[in-house]
């Protein structure tokens, strides 16, 4: 008897969470160990389908870098990086599409189903859904990669409107019709910026935002755009979480009401971040 009135317990302490974020969209950065261990793999596609079920309407942002790399390998290429971003000639940029906008894409779509979601797979070229541009840092050429400079959010709105769970892989269209391999993190900043989302969700493999890089206990569990900034300039972000950050900032400068970095690692960690008082990761406010 007891376990039953905890979880009732449990019910009522979400339910004005609940009541809301019923009919607002959260965009979620799927990553990390997240997309690979299997336990945790079924746990976010049961915690999506619940959101949806409860009114909320997410929308799915992955990448894939450890399945294109495994792929890559298999087919005798050495995955090549400069700067933290890939070496995308053609033949690679071929493989990237093959693997985000195919294999993985198709397999978050079915877990989706397998939880009682109902879901559709996209990529970033689908409905030029994301525009993108070359990018060179520091004037380098490292092929097929680019940074998102439009979205075109109709078709994720039209999806959402009729109950599906939009899932877009991190492949956009540039202005010439080449495919470009862009970073899901600013992708998903950028598509929750277009559609004015109430939550921007980031997985990642670590407790969230760390004041001591070396200290996973030293968590901030609340921070400011200005703070996240900060970080940035000072070079105090550690180089994978760098990218999060900016994400979350594009997302809050353009109107997205909160946003949140917290650990894939954790059992559920979407639905504790979201409806609980206390969270599990570092929420940013504007």
């Amino acid at each position: 008897m007891q376990d039953a009135v905890n979880q009732a317990n449990v019910l009522v302490q979400a339910l004005p969470y609940m009541q809301r974020y019923s009919g607002k969209t959260f965009v979620v950065k799927y990553g990390g160990a997240a997309m690979v261990d299997e336990r945790l793999k079924a746990q976010v596609m049961q915690d999506i389908v619940l959101l949806r079920t409860v009114g909320i309407k997410p929308v799915l942002v992955h990448g894939g870098g450890k399945e294109v790399s495994e792929v890559m390998q298999r087919m005798g290429l050495q995955p090549r990086f400069a700067g933290g971003l890939r070496v995308t000639d053609a033949e690679t940029m071929e493989i990237v599409e093959m693997v985000l906008a195919g294999t993985t894409n198709k397999g978050i779509v079915s877990l989706i189903h397998r939880a009682g979601g109902k879901a559709v797979g996209l990529s970033g070229k689908d409905g030029n859904l994301l525009v993108a541009r070359k990018l060179t840092p520091g004037g380098n050429d490292i092929g097929y990669v680019g940074e998102v400079t439009q979205v075109n959010a109709e078709v994720i709105e039209v999806l959402a409107a009729a109950g599906y769970i939009p899932v877009i892989s991190s492949v956009a269209i540039g202005e010439d019709g080449e495919s470009y391999n862009v970073n899901a993190d600013h992708a998903a900043g950028a598509i929750a910026a277009a559609l004015c989302a109430e939550k921007l969700i980031v997985l990642t493999d670590v407790p969230g935002v760390l004041a001591n890089l070396n200290d996973p206990t030293s968590l901030i569990s609340e921070m400011s755009v200005a703070q996240a900034e900060e970080l940035l300039r000072n070079g105090k972000a550690e180089s994978g979480m760098a990218p999060k950050l900016e994400a979350c900032i594009t997302a809050l400068r353009s109107g997205v009401q909160r946003a949140h970095i917290i650990d894939g690692r954790q059992p559920h960690a979407i639905l504790m971040e979201v409806f609980t008082d206390h969270g599990v990761g570092t929420m940013i406010k504007p």
